[in-house]
């Protein structure tokens, strides 16, 4: 009976109220690692699409390919500025045709021709 009496000043002293400190401690350690855990396997899977992606057809001008004719000139509209102020900064802007003339990205694989593999005869 003599360790009942231990048991009830240790949970005089404060000993229950370390545990539960200690515990709570511990299950918001183990939550936040495994918070950060989920954000860098969700990281990891959008690097994984992001690297699986086929380049994009994207001119110098930020135009897509699909912009331009088969000259190269692009066929979108732009704001170019008009008017500025005593620092140089724009203060109006017009729409005027983008005057880039070559597409410069990545050549789409319809494009491209290679020799064939392997040799019927």
């Amino acid at each position: 009976m003599e360790w009942l009496w231990w048991i009830f000043i240790f949970f005089i002293v404060g000993g229950f109220s370390w545990m539960v400190d200690t515990g709570r401690t511990a299950l918001r350690t183990r939550h936040e690692r495994r918070i950060e855990r989920f954000k860098l396997a969700e990281k990891e899977r959008l690097a994984l699409e992001e690297a699986h992606k086929p380049p994009e057809a994207v001119c110098g001008c930020s135009h897509h390919l699909a912009k331009h004719d088969r000259r190269g000139k692009c066929h979108e509209d732009v704001e170019t500025p008009t008017a500025w102020d005593e620092n140089k900064k724009p203060l109006r802007y017009e729409l005027r045709q983008c005057n880039c003339q070559q597409y410069v990205g990545p050549q789409p694989l319809s494009q491209i021709y290679a020799d064939e593999l392997t040799d019927l005869d």
